[in-house]
C-alpha cells in the first residue's frame, strides 16, 4: 500500500469528523474550569459556566450522570494541549452500563493533545566547563531542574542524550559486570546518572543499565540490574561496537544532545532549534484498570470505554527493575506501565483514530484480562518502545487475553530508545485478528507472535526472562524435559489470524530478526496474505517470515515476500508453507528463499509456492548442515530438518538470470522424492522488475492451483 494512500485516508476522516454534529453530554477545554458544569461554550466569551478543564473531572462527572442509566455518554474534548501531572485512571465505575458506551473523543475537526511534558525555562549560557568538549564551548545552555527524567523533547521530537563512541567489551563480563577497555569508563562524581547501553552477547536486544560502580584500574564496571545476557562481544557480530555510555558531559558534542546531573539539579543542552524544551513526568497518561485478581482465576473488567481522535505525547521511557518479569528475550516486561494508554482489565473497549507520537516508551498496551477490545486506525510514530502490545497472563491455566481486533493502524519509527521494540507484539494472547496494519522503519522485528519456550518449564529458575511469568501454582513443577503435549495447554498464543498487513524497512539496526516472527506460541496461528518487502539493511540472519525453535502447527500461506535481505521463509518442524510468492531475496549474506532449520518435519508442507529470482545469486531451498561430528543434529543438538521429510509439491522454482539453477534445484528435489509435480518455468508475472506479481492469463502457476496475490486488499483501509 502506498504511503500517499494514508494522506487520502486521513483527509477523508477529517471531512467525516467535520460533518459530525458537536452534541455531547460534557465538554472539556483548555479554557474551561472544573468549577463549571461541562457545557459547551465559546472559549473567548465572558461567562460563568462552560466546559470542564480536565479529563479527570469529566470522568467524575460521567460517573454521576450514568448512575441508574444505561445510555450512551459522549465527552468531547476541544483543541489544545492538556498537561497531565498524574495518570488518569478509569475504573469499574467508569464502565458503560449494559451495552451502553462511554466515549471520550476529540471535538470534530480539532486535535486535543494529552502530554506529560513540562516546559523547562530559565536557560542560561553554560560558559566554559572543564568536562565539556572544546567544540561545544559557547553552544551549550544550562537550566535548573528538579527530579529525574530519562527523555527530553523539543518541537521536532525526542532529543538524543549525549553518548560516547561505541566500543567492544572485553572478555570476562557477566550479566552485571562489564570488563571495559581502558579509558572508556570513568568513576564519574554523579555515577547514579550514567547509563551503559549494551547489546549483550546476542544481536536481538538492547539493555540500558544504570551503573553501580566503576573501577578504572581493574577496568571493571558493575550495573545495578542485570543485563539480559552476559556482557561480552556480540556472538554473531564480534567486530561490532556493542557498548556505549550515555548522559556524561564529556560526550555532549552535537546539536540536540543533553545531559542531566541530578546532584547539581542541572540540565545541559546544545539546542538544535529555537523551540520549547519539555521534560516528561509520566510513563502512562491513561490507564483503564479493572478489578484484577492476578493470582486467582477471575477478574472483573472495565467495559465499553471508547477513546477516539485523541493525541498522546511526551511520556518517559521505562527502566529495568530488579523484580521485572521479561517476555521472550526481554523484548518487553510483563504487566508494567510502559505505554501512554494502557488497558489492564478490559472488555469491549475501543482505541480508535488516535495518534501516539514523540514519547520515550510504548504507545498502547492491552494487559492481563483483555477481551474483545478494538485498536483501530491509530497513527503511532517516533516512540521509544513498542507500538501495540497484547500481553496476557503468563503460562498457566488462566487464559484471559483473547478475541481482540488490531486493525488498520499505521505504525512506524518505533523502538527509538529500545531498539528491539516491535511494531506489534502478541504474547500469551489468542483468537485475535491482527489485520491491515502498515508497519515500517523499525530497528528490529515488525510483528512478533510469542509465548514461552519449553526450556523455561524445565529450568524452574527465577531468571527475569520468561521464568517469572510462569504461573507455577497452575503448572506441574517437576524437573526434567517437558513434552509439547504437557506444556501446550498453558500456551495461550493460539489461533491468531495475522492477515493483510504490510511490513517494509524493518530490521534497520539490530540483527537476527524478522518482519514477522513466531515462537513459543500455541497451535492454530495463521500468517496469511501479508506483504513483506524491502528489508534492505545488510543484517545477518534476518528473515521475512520465521517460525523459530520449537514452534509448531503454524500456517504461512498466501504471502508476498519481495526484496528482503538474507532469507524469505524459515520453516521448522510441522509448520505449513503454502501458496506464497518469494521473490528477489537479497544476497549476500545467504540469499535463501526457503530455509529448513529444525526437524523432524513430519507433517510439514511446502505446496503451491513460487520461488522467483532475477539474480543468479540465489538458493531456493537450504537445509542446515549437521554439526561437527554429528549426522542428524546441528551444533546445538537440534534434529536436522530434511526436505525429504516434507510434503512438498506443485511449486515453481524460477531463476530468470540463469534458468539452469531452476532446473538443477528441481532435479535435486525430485531426486529426494519430493516435488513430483513442481515446475522450473517462468510463472509469467505481469511486471516482476517493478514489483507487480499478478499472474498473466495462461500462467503455469494457475494450472498448479496457485492462487494470485491480491495487493489491493493489503495495508491501510479507508
Amino acid at each position: 500500500m502506498k504511503i500517499a494512500f494514508l494522506s487520502v485516508w486521513l483527509l477523508m476522516v477529517s471531512f467525516a469528523l467535520a460533518d459530525t454534529t458537536a452534541t455531547a453530554d460534557f465538554y472539556v477545554s483548555v479554557a474551561g474550569s472544573d468549577d463549571w458544569s461541562g457545557t459547551l461554550a465559546q472559549p473567548n466569551v465572558q461567562r460563568s459556566d462552560g466546559p470542564f478543564a480536565t479529563l479527570r473531572h469529566a470522568r467524575d462527572a460521567v460517573r454521576e450522570l450514568k448512575k441508574g442509566k444505561a445510555t450512551d455518554i459522549l465527552v468531547l474534548i476541544r483543541e489544545g494541549t492538556y498537561l497531565f501531572t498524574e495518570t488518569v485512571v478509569f475504573r469499574l465505575e467508569d464502565s458503560g452500563a449494559g451495552d451502553a458506551t462511554i466515549t471520550y473523543a476529540a471535538y470534530p475537526g480539532e486535535q486535543p493533545v494529552f502530554s506529560s511534558g513540562r516546559e523547562i525555562t530559565g536557560w542560561q549560557k553554560a560558559g566554559k566547563l572543564p568536562r565539556l568538549p572544546t567544540k561545544s564551548d559557547g553552544k551549550v545552555f544550562v537550566a535548573d531542574v528538579s527530579g529525574r527524567f530519562y527523555t527530553l523533547f523539543d518541537r521536532a521530537g525526542m532529543l538524543p542524550r549525549a553518548r560516547s563512541a561505541g566500543f567492544i567489551p572485553l572478555e570476562g563480563g557477566s550479566r552485571d559486570t562489564l570488563h571495559f577497555p581502558r579509558g572508556k569508563l570513568k568513576d564519574w562524581p554523579n555515577l547514579e546518572d550514567v547509563d551503559i547501553v549494551i547489546r549483550p552477547h546476542h544481536a536481538w536486544i538492547v539493555n540500558i543499565l544504570p551503573l553501580a560502580s566503576v573501577d578504572e584500574d581493574s577496568q571493571i564496571a558493575r550495573t545495578i540490574v542485570d543485563a539480559t545476557y552476559a556482557i561480552k562481544p556480540l556472538h554473531f557480530l564480534q567486530e561490532t561496537a556493542s557498548c556505549w555510555v550515555e548522559n556524561v558531559l564529556e560526550e555532549l558534542d552535537e546539536p540536540g544532545e543533553w545531559v542531566l546531573n541530578t546532584k547539581e539539579s542541572k540540565l545541559y543542552l546544545w539546542p538544535r532549534a529555537q523551540s520549547p524544551v519539555l521534560a516528561p513526568h509520566l510513563r502512562e497518561l491513561i490507564r483503564v484498570e479493572g478489578q484484577i485478581d492476578k493470582a486467582g482465576p477471575v477478574d472483573i473488567p472495565v467495559r465499553n470505554l471508547h477513546f477516539r481522535g485523541l493525541t498522546f505525547m511526551h511520556g518517559d521511557r521505562y527502566l529495568l527493575a530488579e523484580d521485572d518479569a521479561g517476555l521472550q528475550h526481554d523484548w518487553e516486561m510483563h504487566d508494567q506501565d510502559h505505554a501512554l494508554l494502557r488497558l489492564r482489565g478490559s472488555e469491549n473497549c475501543v482505541i480508535e483514530n488516535c495518534r501516539f507520537a514523540h514519547s520515550g516508551g510504548g504507545a498502547i498496551r492491552l494487559d492481563l484480562h483483555s477481551v474483545e477490545n478494538t485498536v483501530s486506525s491509530n497513527h503511532i510514530e517516533h516512540i521509544g518502545g513498542t507500538g501495540i502490545l497484547l500481553c496476557g497472563y503468563g503460562p498457566g491455566t488462566k487464559d484471559a487475553n483473547h478475541h481482540n481486533l488490531v486493525y488498520n493502524n499505521h505504525i512506524h519509527h518505533v523502538g527509538e530508545v529500545y531498539w528491539h521494540s516491535p511494531g506489534i507484539m502478541v504474547w500469551q494472547s489468542g483468537e485475535n485478528r491482527i489485520m491491515n496494519n502498515l508497519i515500517h522503519h523499525t530497528p528490529y522485528t515488525g510483528l512478533i507472535i510469542s509465548g514461552c519456550m519449553s526450556a523455561f518449564f524445565q529450568r524452574m529458575g527465577n531468571g527475569r526472562e520468561l521464568a517469572r511469568t510462569i504461573r507455577w501454582q497452575e503448572v506441574v513443577r517437576t524437573p526434567g524435559e517437558k513434552t509439547l503435549a504437557q506444556i501446550r495447554p498453558f500456551l495461550h498464543t493460539r489461533n491468531n489470524l495475522i492477515e493483510y498487513n504490510e511490513i517494509h524497512h524493518a530490521m534497520e539496526r539490530l540483527g537476527d530478526g524478522n518482519a514477522i516472527y513466531i515462537r513459543g506460541a500455541g497451535p492454530g496461528n495463521v500468517i496469511q496474505r501479508n506483504y513483506v518487502h524491502h528489508l534492505v539493511a545488510p543484517m545477518i540472519m534476518q528473515c521475512a517470515i520465521r517460525t523459530d525453535g520449537g514452534q509448531t502447527d503454524t500456517v504461512i500461506a498466501g504471502n508476498l515476500i519481495y526484496k528482503c535481505t538474507s532469507q524469505g521463509i524459515m520453516l521448522k518442524l510441522n509448520n505449513r508453507c503454502e501458496n506464497n510468492i518469494v521473490a528477489d531475496i537479497i544476497a549476500p549474506p545467504r540469499g535463501y528463499y526457503l530455509a529448513l532449520r529444525e526437524g523432524p518435519m513430519t507433517g510439514a508442507t511446502v505446496k503451491r509456492n513460487i520461488f522467483y529470482s532475477t539474480s543468479s545469486t540465489c538458493t531456493f531451498v537450504h537445509e542446515l548442515a549437521p554439526g561437527k561430528g554429528q549426522k542428524n543434529e546441528d551444533r546445538r543438538g537440534r534434529k536436522i530438518a530434511r526436505l525429504k521429510q516434507v510434503d512438498s509439491d506443485r511449486n515453481i522454482y524460477f531463476c530468470a538470470a540463469d534458468r539452469r539453477r531452476s532446473r538443477a534445484t528441481l532435479a535435486r528435489q525430485q531426486k529426494l522424492g519430493v516435488d513430483a509435480h513442481s515446475l522450473a518455468v517462468d510463472p509469467m508475472f505481469i511486471d516482476p522488475k517493478n514489483g507487480d506479481f499478478r499472474l498473466k492469463p495462461g500462467s503455469p502457476a494457475l494450472k498448479l492451483g496457485i492462487l494470485p496475490f491480491d495487493l489491493s486488499k493489503v495495508g491501510l483501509r479507508e
